[in-house]
């Protein structure tokens, strides 16, 4: 999952100065025309005709039932660019949202059929999801002034045709790290605002590790007043922690945005924290001293104690009860400091408990060495590693869910003179983040085993919603592809012609992004 740079090192990439980004950078070939090709991710099937709608004072958005909150999101993103009331009506309008069963059955559940035509817009999806990712389309459609937050007198045009659209993979994940440093409950929802624009569709959220404990757990409550303390996180900056009020407020907001949280509490490694708190967890009873360093692989849980499993249960009881979703992540990586046989004991108690308080377990690559992983999702980051027990674990019946290290970790420097970041997997521009393919990343695991694609973000060298951003934004976009795009649509030069058009929206919605140089920025 990580393997660490020496601290002083780490120190000195957050002391060079700031990189280019979205404000600079000499690369203005001018604007690109909107067309339907222009859509990131890229869209399964186009068809462009001639004519295409014009949004007008008197436009009206038509839905009914599960249909209406979304149209409703997409009046209330359109409305203060455009200074049009936009209605939400029952029935047909000029814009329509249905909810149709019988639609193309290529579409699945978050897949959508979007029309454009003079006479006006026709957004079909079997479920809610697929409309809210059509909704997401819709919105790169338009003009790149309907991300200004105060009203444009300009014509606002959508291309005509018709997009049908579907993904490639269910899951399309980010990860944020908040052990490190916290990010708060604000800069979670920005982020989550962000990621759902281009069809992401989980976040895992990284609670727990050797720097600091991020969530409440009532019936171990030092973990997060103490564990969540001022002075905790790397280098002491980042401390606090979320309510239990506070996380089920973001796992509702994140499902309205059709994002499901995936919640992980690293174990039996990466625990400093929580054994700082509660001694006990330790097998010579002694607390260890708290950690603000980056280093990895000291810290274990006392496989061979039973608080060690009261500890977890109630843990994982506590988060289960918290999250609607259907996974739970235990961690797993990196245990160096716990004996192989007590890994795969602790393993074959741990994961069934996640099992018997309604969620399915996810657990980083090595886990697949237990048998109890054969029915998990087994994360796999290491891309150095022993590739031999994952394949294993997919035979049996584990799903896979990919995060290459040195593809996948948006917290990577891109080149070695940019801000922020580490380099222990190498550096990650913007097309070595696009070119693979994920279906042929592990040739020994067939792609229908693979769940999907994860973009972890780990927070070392972070300290604000800036620097998320940073090292999201635009390699996040390149990960979103390849997860909800056909194969046949990967192609390079087409990506970052479009990414290159999306730069002025982000400009406008003051995201910090990088302004890579392999990209011609509009």
């Amino acid at each position: 999952m990580r393997i660490r740079l020496a601290p002083v090192l780490a120190v000195i990439v957050l002391s060079l100065p700031l990189a280019v980004t979205s404000a600079s950078a000499g690369r203005k070939p001018g604007p690109l025309p909107i067309t339907l090709a222009g859509v990131l991710p890229a869209p399964a099937e186009t068809e462009p005709e001639a004519e295409g709608f014009r949004l007008g004072p008197e436009t009206a958005i038509g839905a009914t039932g599960a249909a209406r909150p979304i149209a409703e999101q997409l009046a209330a993103a359109l409305r203060p660019a455009t200074g049009y009331d936009l209605p939400v009506r029952a029935g047909a309008a000029d814009i329509t949202l249905l909810l149709d069963a019988r639609a193309d059955q290529r579409l699945g559940d978050e897949g959508y059929a979007l029309t454009i035509r003079p006479g006006g817009v026709e957004l079909r999806a079997h479920r809610p999801a697929g409309l809210f990712a059509g909704v997401q389309t819709l919105r790169q459609l338009l003009p790149t002034e309907i991300e200004a937050d105060s009203v444009q007198q300009r014509d606002w045009e959508l291309p005509g045709g018709r997009i049908t659209d579907w993904p490639r993979f269910g899951y399309r994940g980010a990860m944020l790290d908040l052990a490190r440093h916290f990010h708060t409950p604000a800069e979670i929802r920005r982020y989550i605002d962000q990621i759902s624009r281009f069809k992401i569709n989980h976040l895992h959220l990284h609670l727990a590790d050797d720097q600091g404990w991020r969530i409440q757990i009532d019936s171990w409550p030092r973990l997060a007043t103490v564990g969540g303390a001022e002075g905790t996180g790397v280098r002491g900056i980042g401390g606090g922690y979320l309510t239990k009020t506070d996380y089920r407020d973001l796992v509702r907001y994140a499902a309205e945005r059709f994002v499901t949280i995936v919640p992980e509490i690293d174990m039996p490694g990466h625990v400093n924290a929580a054994q700082v708190a509660y001694p006990e967890l330790t097998c010579d009873g002694v607390a260890p001293r708290p950690r603000i360093d980056i280093r990895v692989g000291y810290s274990s849980l006392c496989t061979g104690k039973e608080i060690t499993y009261r500890f977890a249960e109630d843990v994982i009881r506590e988060i289960a009860e918290l999250t609607p979703g259907p996974y739970l992540h235990i961690g797993g990586d990196e245990a160096h400091s716990t004996p192989h046989d007590g890994y795969l004991a602790f393993q074959q108690r741990v994961l069934p408990l996640v099992r018997k308080h309604g969620k399915t377990p996810v657990g980083w690559q090595e886990i697949a060495q237990a048998p109890a992983a054969r029915d998990a999702v087994v994360q796999y980051w290491n891309h150095e590693g022993a590739t031999g027990p994952v394949v294993a674990a997919a035979a049996a019946g584990a799903k896979v869910l990919l995060s290459p290290a040195n593809r996948a970790y948006l917290d990577m420097q891109y080149d070695l003179l940019t801000p922020g970041g580490l380099h222990w997997a190498g550096t990650i521009e913007v097309r070595t983040a696009y070119d693979w393919d994920p279906g042929r990343l592990l040739p020994a695991v067939p792609e229908n085993l693979i769940l999907g694609v994860e973009a972890p973000l780990w927070s070392e060298t972070l300290r604000d919603l800036a620097d998320i951003e940073f090292q999201a934004f635009p390699r996040l976009v390149a990960l979103a592809e390849l997860a909800w795009s056909p194969r046949a649509t990967h192609d390079w030069e087409s990506f970052r012609t479009r990414l290159g058009g999306y730069g002025p929206r982000w400009t406008r919605q003051g995201v910090r992004f990088y302004s890579s140089p392999q990209i011609r920025w509009s």
